[in-house]
């Protein structure tokens, strides 16, 4: 996945662009420059908040269907979420057409995915309570420890390891830093967006598993990145 790029935190919006007129010399585009803007956010990743990106939001909602036009060109496709502000964009299911490939992939490893279930738990346990999803660093490190005797027998490796992951998660914007805390952390409504339901539910019992049987996989899901 990529880093955020917060355009409308940096550059402020201009007047929206008249059909027909060129915002620079060579200028052949016709989304207005916002949707443009939009667009630029979507496909530099690795997504769209609404609380966040407060200034683009309305844009999503104003061209949603020319950017999945736009998207579609480029055979992705974007997801989106209305009531919880958020989107982001994957490679479309092309069937037997033979596409390029504009996003990476990234191969998660088994610690990795073992903190994105444990934060989508969260997750789901907060919505219910209509609450926000927070969690703390030392949290997380309490829940990956539980895989630590079947994994590895250097602690100090593996330790590295758990900070690893949670890093990971930090850069890819599933963990937001919380104003006046260093170590608690908001989780993005963006992981229950990313993978299926069928996903979760294998990887689940895959990894309740590994908590009792010894050299679990280490690559588990995949993303685009």
């Amino acid at each position: 996945m990529r880093e955020l790029d917060e355009l409308e935190d940096t550059v402020p919006f201009e007047r929206e662009r008249v059909p027909g007129e060129a915002l620079y010399p060579g200028d052949l585009g016709q989304l207005p420059l916002e949707a443009r803007r939009l667009l630029v956010q979507l496909l530099s990743g690795p997504s769209l908040d609404g609380r966040r990106h407060g200034r683009l939001w309305p844009a999503m909602l104003r061209y949603q269907e020319s950017i999945r036009s736009r998207l579609a060109d480029l055979f992705l496709e974007l997801v989106l979420d209305v009531d919880d502000q958020i989107a982001f964009v994957r490679q479309a299911d092309t069937g037997e057409i033979e596409a390029s490939i504009l996003l990476r992939r990234t191969r998660l490893t088994f610690l990795d995915s073992a903190l994105l279930l444990y934060l989508r738990q969260l997750l789901a346990d907060a919505d219910l309570r209509g609450e926000r999803a927070v969690v703390s660093t030392p949290e997380m490190e309490e829940q990956l420890r539980l895989y630590e005797q079947n994994l590895n027998t250097d602690h100090a490796g593996f330790e590295k390891r758990i900070h690893n992951a949670i890093d990971k998660a930090k850069k890819n914007s599933l963990l937001g830093t919380i104003r006046g805390s260093d170590d608690r952390y908001e989780i993005s409504p963006t992981l229950k967006l990313l993978f299926s339901a069928e996903q979760i539910a294998a990887l689940t019992r895959s990894y309740s598993d590994a908590r009792t049987n010894p050299s679990p996989a280490t690559d588990e899901l995949q993303e685009d990145e």
